[in-house]
């Protein structure tokens, strides 16, 4: 049978030789149960100036979380600690890819996750039980089938918490003794029915701003937490080079045998950099959409245009293509978005195409597709 390539292998796989690499190297002071120091941690995330030599090669670390760096080291002290981390901010600011870069370099997996969502209850995320084996043997740890929270525990690594505040409070609830007194009771069992958190747990929530009010965590929870904001990116540059960053990384793991454009990124960065922030860099006062124009909405804008170019077109990228794609990205929320996105093309874009020409004239004239 042919063998199958995963879509979208986790973070300790699609970076395997730089951590093998870092942990190779490591001299510095680990925390109990952490696999790497939090030095090799940083590292990891912001990447190495010069690189590092392992098995006879040289690997290069590169940056992957572009970002506030301060906010990183942050994170890794706040997980060397007793307190749990929780990553706040705006959808596709990068919170899941970060706890994911978090996880995989301390813990060696990133895969150790719950999912919230209003259906989430207490046994996603302790424990729950075997029946046939719970009929047969009555309540024993064989039975016991562990879920992310247990395992974290039991095995000393970290446990991912996505999306918290989807989950009901009152099973958000759940985490507070756990995070306390590091201290799971399996009252079903008659022995061994208290498990002791190994050196090494810790969980890493993260909750986005949009769902403030949704399931809101409780004062006690919040206590046994540490929060740090992520912000959305506030340079165009950054955020040009984030798109270009991520789209090599798409096309490479789906052999899309395509070079990005540059000077495409540069103008869907500014795109969503002035819509997101209400003004231009001409000094346009641009209407703010209500749709979610974060760096990640304008990856998949700019991998569905390349996409279409690939298996379409003659691997160019379309304008009229970026246009359609742009128009789903900021219509998907309200419909009256879409109005705000024709203020824009008819002030900013045709102004910047005015003054700059090129692509910018071709992105004015694919405006017929905001119709």
């Amino acid at each position: 049978m042919e063998s199958k390539t995963e879509l979208k292998p986790p973070v300790e796989v699609r970076y395997r030789e730089e951590l093998e690499a870092l942990r190779a190297a490591d001299t510095g002071r680990k925390p109990l149960g952490w696999r790497m120091s939090p030095r090799a941690v940083r590292t990891f995330i912001l990447g190495s100036r010069e690189p590092i030599r392992h098995n006879g090669r040289e690997i290069t670390v590169r940056k992957k979380y572009l970002g506030n760096d301060a906010l990183v080291e942050r994170c890794i002290i706040t997980l060397a600690g007793s307190r749990g981390l929780m990553l706040v901010g705006e959808p596709g600011t990068a919170k899941t890819m970060l706890s994911e870069l978090l996880a995989a370099a301390i813990s060696g997996t990133s895969l150790n996750t719950i999912q919230g969502t209003a259906g989430t209850t207490e046994d996603m995320i302790k424990y729950s039980w075997n029946y046939a084996l719970l009929l047969a043997k009555g309540p024993v740890r064989e039975a016991l089938v562990p879920s992310p929270l247990y395992i974290g525990m039991e095995q000393g690594i970290l446990t991912r918490f996505e999306e918290i505040t989807r989950t009901p409070a009152e099973i958000q609830d759940s985490l507070i003794s756990v995070l306390s007194d590091k201290v799971l009771n399996v009252p079903e069992l008659s022995e061994d029915g208290v498990l002791f958190a190994k050196a090494g747990f810790n969980v890493i929530g993260t909750a986005n701003t949009r769902d403030k009010g949704v399931n809101e965590m409780s004062s006690a929870l919040k206590r046994r937490f540490n929060f740090e904001t992520v912000m959305p990116v506030r340079d165009v540059t950054l955020e040009k080079q984030i798109i270009l960053g991520e789209v090599e990384e798409l096309a490479r793991e789906n052999q899309i045998d395509m070079e990005p454009d540059e000077d495409v990124a540069e103008i869907l960065a500014s795109t969503f950099h002035e819509l997101r922030e209400g003004v231009s860099s001409m000094g346009h006062r641009i209407d703010r959409p209500s749709a979610v124009m974060s760096a990640a909405e304008a990856v998949s804008v700019y991998y569905q245009t390349m996409l279409t170019a690939y298996y379409y077109g003659d691997s160019h990228m379309d304008m009229g293509c970026l246009v359609q794609n742009l128009v789903g990205a900021v219509q998907k929320e309200n419909n009256d978005d879409l109005e705000k996105l024709r203020g824009y093309f008819q002030t900013v874009v045709r102004d910047k195409g005015g003054k700059e020409g090129g692509l910018w004239n071709s992105y004015y004239e694919a405006r017929k597709y905001l119709r």
